[in-house]
């Protein structure tokens, strides 16, 4: 995501995400129609309200994320992404009354931390707004998961399905609103629908597939090669390099979420249905 959004020529952040969530939902249509055995319409109702709340929850993480790409160093924007299980954790604390392991709260304190750091690097380099806007993007994901954990959703790509059809209405107000014009270079119109099929809709479809064989706490660390993965392609196609207290910042909510799921390994995984 961070290449791509990197290559764009003048397309902003709503017009990313109109063209990529037009490449995003009939693609996921189609998966769920797949795995539905062709009913994917009473699999998308079954959601019902906690869909749509994750989905809105959705939209601000994809916006955000965007934006904060487009405004702060690439490492600086996936390293606050991370932060978005301890949200989640937080949020299912307050709202589903779910409860937190004493491992859970130090990995917060922890990350909370490595948070500062980052924020305080960005602030000193005039990227505040990038910072706030990952910060965003990762309570949306947190809203998402919360939502899903609500109404216990075991299959998300529905709801990511619900959100891109929000996304499209969203964006698309947005930039008729504001006069943003949707003729944008065919360049940024063939990344952002790329964007919408790999980056999001095929790792979704991936990652469903992964989360039914292996621990939740064993896929939270490999989540985290995303993280790790993403500022390194634009460091080696590129030449963006980050910070030195990005990276002291991310490493220390890197320490914690990895520390958060080692202590969880004990679990039994998931036999894959």
């Amino acid at each position: 995501m961070g290449l791509g959004v990197r290559y764009m020529e003048v397309a902003n952040v709503w017009q990313i995400l109109f063209y990529r969530s037009c490449a995003l939902a009939p693609f996921l249509f189609l998966v769920i129609a797949l795995r539905s055995g062709g009913r994917p319409i009473p699999v998308i109702r079954k959601v019902g309200a906690a869909g749509v709340v994750g989905g809105l929850g959705l939209v601000f993480a994809f916006s955000g994320g965007i934006f904060a790409l487009q405004s702060t160093t690439v490492a600086n924007a996936m390293f606050l992404f991370a932060a978005a299980p301890f949200f989640a954790a937080l949020l299912g604390y307050f709202i589903l009354r779910e409860g937190v392991r004493k491992a859970t709260w130090i990995a917060m304190a922890f990350a909370v931390i490595g948070i500062s750091v980052m924020v305080w690097e960005g602030i000193s380099l005039g990227h505040v707004s990038g910072n706030l806007a990952a910060l965003l993007s990762a309570l949306g994901f947190a809203v998402f998961t919360i939502a899903l954990r609500w109404r216990k959703l075991n299959d998300m790509m529905p709801t990511v399905f619900l959100a891109g059809i929000f996304a499209i209405v969203t964006s698309g107000i947005v930039c008729y609103a504001a006069g943003y014009t949707l003729h944008i270079p065919l360049n940024d119109i063939l990344i952002s629908l790329s964007m919408g099929v790999f980056q999001v809709g095929a790792g979704l479809t991936i990652y469903t597939i992964g989360s039914k064989a292996i621990p939740a706490a064993e896929l939270a660390l490999l989540s985290m090669t995303e993280v790790v993965l993403g500022p390194l392609w634009v460091w080696i196609v590129l030449g963006e390099v980050a910070g030195f207290y990005t990276l002291l910042g991310g490493a220390v909510l890197l320490a914690a979420i990895a520390g958060n799921a080692l202590s969880g390994l004990r679990r039994k995984p998931t036999p894959i249905l």
